[in-house]
């Protein structure tokens, strides 16, 4: 086999194993699909829990960078702290290290039956869409272990080379070299677990004495640190444009995992030692195994020596990262970012929140047209046009966000039908702003004709105004956090809205009858009124949403 051919062969292996491996991840974060809510839903002001969540939620989705763009993505929209999430992520280093203790298990043998019966599940089960992710965890976990076997068969010839030996002599002798190498090779490849198991199937090669591993555990475990240093890459790129909070939680994972290298680095030799006493046997059989345990054991330790020290760590990511005056644009997405989705879950409470901020603007909305029409307030017309525009803006964004949620391969049909009721929630809540904007069109009206009504007439419309503000709020507070009671509440507050139109239509029929209004107003009284109610059945709309599990209550920020 010539140098192209095992080149070739050896990046051909390597890409059928990343492709398992996100295979096997969207399989397996459909699979779980809304329980995802409940892991991160333990997150307290308890750095520990932070710890277990980020853990947990890294062994479903098989890839801490994604667990870390995730959190980055919580902390850039002020949904979760800086400390919490530097506690999630110390968690995800350990999660990440499942896929190291997977490749050990010498299951490559069997790697194409898991092939076959992953094929049959996803392809021929298709209507049963439990059946069909299951049959995808499978199918990518069979290719993983092809893609792996095949590296092992390139790296066989490979390792008889003089050249290549001299090279693993000198990384081996090298720690520092060993943890660039591992750098390098995670940066590139943009995954910790990738590398780990390029790592792992190297180390099981047999040198040119066809005995002992061409690298060793000494060697592999500086390369193994160095994984750690180069996943942290994907997390500053995802961090760019972010807030401030944003930023030092990228730096905070780069300094945890830059701090444990420099900690450790010095007892390789101690640690090869102690992982080899725990896993002992002949070098090339159990290598493998003692890469992943090892991978396990640094994690762990790292966490446990940096748990107690979360708030240092935020002062250290404060100083290198300083505050600054951030002028925010009104016109901007304070939730929305386009790095999460493919973490359906946290992308649709993401977009959740920013509908909740859009519904407040209508709320600004109806306070300002509510004073443009019973005081005469051109200001608060204006007011008025001025938040339409951003309810516009915001509304366009949210449809753009949701809608690409629907190109992501991770998406479930039970959030695909979530997807599709926050879009009706939308186009609710921009209804609720035309109205609002209907109606300060109708002041401008009266304004500019000098229309007065009966003290009767701006009673019964302030009364409206006054019970369709209580709706709109509590509207929003169902939104953001899932409140079904709350929703309930708002069911019968539309009841009592219609009634309340009715009754007031027949109230001003009988004022016009004993001649205390103007027939000329009546047009104007009326359609004040029925947008009020059309108000009221936007609210109604979002209710019956939240009660259909639309919304999941959001995380502490305290």
């Amino acid at each position: 086999m010539d140098g192209l051919q095992i080149a070739l062969t050896l990046f051909g292996g390597l890409a059928l194993f990343i492709y398992g491996m996100n295979l096997m991840s969207d399989g397996l974060q459909k699979a779980a699909g809304e329980k995802m809510k409940s892991i991160l839903g333990m997150l307290t002001k308890n750095p520990l829990i932070g710890v277990l969540a980020g853990a947990l939620v890294t062994a479903v989705i098989q890839s801490s960078s994604a667990t870390t763009v995730m959190v980055i993505g919580f902390v850039s929209a002020g949904l979760m702290n800086l400390p919490q999430a530097i506690s999630i992520i110390l968690g995800a280093n350990i999660g990440t290290t499942i896929t190291a203790q997977l490749v050990a298990f010498k299951i490559g043998d069997y790697a194409w039956a898991f092939v076959i019966l992953g094929f049959i599940m996803y392809f021929f089960m298709a209507k049963r869409e439990k059946f069909t992710d299951i049959g995808q965890v499978l199918f990518g976990f069979g290719v993983l272990f092809v893609g792996l076997n095949i590296m092992g068969d390139a790296m066989k010839p490979l390792s008889a080379t003089p050249e290549f030996a001299d090279l693993m002599l000198n990384v081996a002798d090298t720690p520092v070299l060993g943890v660039v190498v591992g750098a390098l090779l995670t940066a590139v490849i943009q995954s910790s677990s990738a590398s780990i198991a390029v790592l792992q199937n190297l180390a099981s090669t047999a040198g040119p004495d066809g005995i002992t591993s061409i690298i060793g555990l000494v060697g592999a475990i500086p390369i193994l640190f160095g994984t750690n240093i180069g996943t942290t890459i994907t997390a500053l790129l995802a961090s760019i444009g972010g807030t401030i909070n944003a930023k030092r939680t990228a730096i905070a994972h780069t300094v945890f995992n830059i701090g444990g290298t420099l900690l450790f680095i010095w007892f390789t030799p101690y640690i090869a030692d102690l992982i080899q006493f725990i896993t002992p046997g002949e070098e090339l059989d159990v290598i493998s195994r003692q890469i992943a345990n090892a991978h396990l054991s640094f994690n762990v330790a790292t966490t446990i020596v940096f748990l107690p020290l979360i708030g240092v760590l935020v002062k250290i990511v404060t100083k290198l990262v300083p505050d600054r005056v951030e002028i925010k644009d009104p016109m901007a997405s304070m939730y929305l970012d386009y790095n999460v989705l493919e973490q359906p879950f946290a992308a649709i409470h993401l977009a959740t929140k920013e509908l909740a901020r859009m519904a407040e603007f209508t709320a600004e909305m109806l306070v300002e047209s509510k004073k443009a029409f019973l005081s005469n307030d051109t200001t608060a017309y204006e007011n008025v046009k001025q938040k339409e525009l951003h309810v516009n803006h915001l509304r366009d964004m949210i449809i753009n966000y949701l809608s690409s949620m629907f190109f992501t391969e991770t998406v479930t049909e039970q959030q695909a039908r979530t997807i599709s009721s926050l879009m009706h929630v939308v186009a609710d809540i921009e209804h609720i702003g035309d109205n609002c904007e209907n109606i300060a069109d109708f002041a401008k009206e009266k304004i500019d004709n000098g229309y007065h009504f009966s003290d009767a007439a701006y009673a019964e419309i302030y009364q409206c105004f006054d019970h369709m503000g209580k709706m709109l709020k509590n509207s929003i507070a169902a939104l953001n956090d899932g409140n079904k009671e709350l929703a309930d509440l708002i069911l019968q507050q539309e009841d009592e809205l219609d009634a309340m139109e009715s009754e007031f239509r027949v109230k001003h029929m009988h004022r016009l009858d004993a001649n205390e209004c103007s027939p000329e107003f009546t047009v104007l009284y009326m359609d004040v009124i029925h947008n009020i109610e059309r108000m009221g059945d936007n609210c109604e709309n979002i209710a019956k949403a939240v009660k259909d599990n639309l919304s999941f209550k959001h995380f502490e920020n305290n």
